[in-house]
């Protein structure tokens, strides 16, 4: 048992930024699968944070939510020596802090937008929020395509909160629009985010519950074999 407790769900892009910064700062905590399906440790969840959002944090007895703030938290707190995800340098921490939302809202918002209407009864889904929100992720892919020429990840050369948010985001918004051919430099920086070993342990550990993602079907077949389920 640590001093830490982190309630989550293997499936939620939000959770898989913070998994990655805990494997990143080498920090351990003890990890509980919430399932808010059901009413009791619903109700449960809900007296510790009223807003019902997964991750959250609990360090000894302190309640610490929002993932942007339970990283932060985390490199201040509970990072293993040398380990940081945010730099200490302001200006460059003003970056990472921008990238890490714009990430959350351009990307990760937008895709979200897909998997509730697919939880929708067929009658009210809603077209056109899906078409704005694909349109959504055209813009930013080619905005962040854009950004990433001369960089590795991106902040420029150290993997940082932004790329913790990057990775689930882009990990699921693929599943429902594709990336361009045109956007060669996002589709590497893809690629080395999922080979990063933090990003695909966080990756593995999910594989057993992609089933119950709604937009499986857009899932590679390197991490999801329909006929398997």
């Amino acid at each position: 048992m640590t001093a830490l407790t982190l309630h989550y769900h293997p499936l939620s892009s939000y959770c898989h930024k913070v998994l990655i910064a805990l494997d990143e700062l080498g920090v351990q905590a003890d990890k509980r699968l919430l399932n808010l399906g059901d009413p009791a440790e619903r109700a449960a969840f809900l007296a510790l944070w009223p807003t019902g959002k997964m991750p959250l944090l609990i360090d000894k007895g302190e309640v610490v939510p929002e993932t942007s703030i339970i990283i932060e938290h985390l490199q201040r707190t509970h990072a293993a020596p040398g380990r940081t995800l945010i730099p200490h340098d302001a200006n460059e921490a003003l970056e990472v802090r921008l990238w890490d939302r714009l990430f959350d809202l351009y990307v990760m918002t937008p895709m979200q937008a897909f998997t509730a209407d697919l939880l929708r009864a067929e009658a009210e889904r809603d077209p056109l929020n899906v078409t704005r929100a694909r349109d959504m992720l055209l813009s930013s892919y080619a905005m962040i395509d854009q950004h990433l020429e001369g960089r590795n990840w991106v902040t420029g050369g150290a993997f940082s909160m932004a790329d913790c948010a990057a990775a689930p985001a882009l990990f699921y918004a693929v599943t429902y629009v594709p990336l361009a051919p045109e956007h060669d430099r996002l589709a590497a920086y893809f690629e080395r985010l999922l080979e990063r070993p933090s990003v695909a342990r966080t990756v593995d550990q999910a594989r057993p519950y992609f089933k119950f993602y709604p937009g499986r079907k857009g899932l590679s077949r390197r991490f999801f074999e329909p006929e398997n389920v």
